[in-house]
């Protein structure tokens, strides 16, 4: 039987709704995911690396306490710097923002097929990040800035994430697809399971389980009606049957 892939935590987010703090929200889980880890931070989601990644590491601090953050970006070869990490003392954490330029930019420098090599090494994602872990980048909110180069992203899990997902409101006078909409459209071409992930809410695989927390969520499956899931629900069963 092969080894289990290393834990993964996929965030909607970095923090709920009325929070000031970022990651304050998900701190247990976080100081658990990382266990004295140095941290590798990949930061292509964004515009300003370097700024991207003193903030990240600045907010981790604040929640964990002293932490050692390293941008990846900074690396003379980051894949390599992936694929030599040891997964006892290090770990990668891939940050948000455009998911296409995300899958752009990694897909260009060998840290997307790095990623999909090291399943011994943890993941952490938020947003994109979240996205990036998933079979494809399909689900997310982001416009095509970029061209991706390709929708398959690294596999860490088998369903698909929609991050920061968005109920709709009937109040509004918006008259575009809803979020539900667009999740529905993408399962006329699709059988992946999508979990619709609200802010505050994340998913943690973790030796063959897949557990959701911090908030709640919306399960969409092709051919089922959408099912509101609970903090703490149980969703194992999609790692055997993602697209049922």
């Amino acid at each position: 039987m092969p080894d289990l892939p290393a834990d993964a935590l996929l965030f909607s987010n970095s923090r709920p709704p009325g929070a000031a703090v970022p990651f304050a929200h998900a701190a247990d889980a976080l100081r658990e995911h990382l266990g004295g880890r140095t941290l590798w931070f990949a930061p292509w989601a964004g515009d300003d690396l370097d700024a991207y990644t003193g903030f990240v590491a600045d907010a981790l601090e604040n929640v964990l306490g002293p932490l050692d953050v390293r941008g990846l970006h900074r690396e003379p070869d980051p894949a390599a710097t992936l694929r030599d990490a040891d997964p006892d003392r290090e770990t990668v954490f891939v940050g948000g923002g455009n998911t296409f330029r995300l899958r752009r930019r990694t897909g260009d420098n060998g840290v997307l097929d790095a990623l999909r090599a090291r399943t011994d090494l943890r993941y952490a994602g938020a947003s994109a990040g979240s996205n990036l872990a998933c079979p494809t980048i399909m689900t997310t909110n982001d416009m095509p800035i970029v061209d991706p180069g390709g929708y398959d992203a690294v596999g860490r899990i088998p369903v698909q994430i929609n991050p920061h997902y968005l109920d709709a409101d009937p109040h509004s006078t918006h008259r575009g697809e809803t979020r539900e909409e667009r999740i529905h459209e993408f399962h006329q071409e699709n059988a992946v399971a999508v979990v619709g992930l609200r802010e505050g809410a994340w998913l943690h695989a973790t030796a063959g389980t897949l557990t959701l927390d911090g908030h709640t969520a919306r399960l969409f499956r092709r051919g089922h009606e959408p099912e509101e899931l609970a903090a703490g629900t149980d969703l194992t069963w999609l790692l055997a049957t993602p697209t049922s």
